[in-house]
């Protein structure tokens, strides 16, 4: 099974950085780096699974991929 894509960015509002799974509704994390915030979304997409079971949710497949950009 292929894993959740995760986004990882700078928010200048919040003075660090955000980490969201777009396949999982509400699943983010926040870190002063990149790599904090990584491991602090891993940890949040563990307890939305956990919490989708337990409450027999659904849960969504992996869908998400970004656009790949290349320049011309």
């Amino acid at each position: 099974m292929k894993d959740y894509h995760i986004n990882i960015f700078y928010s200048e509002e919040d003075k660090g950085y955000i980490a969201d799974i777009p396949d999982l509704k509400y699943c983010c994390a926040f870190g002063l780096t990149p790599e904090e915030a990584l491991l602090e979304v891993i940890i949040a997409k563990s307890a939305w699974l956990e919490a989708a079971m337990a409450e027999s949710k659904p849960i969504p497949n992996p869908k998400y991929r970004p656009a790949i950009y290349q320049a011309s």
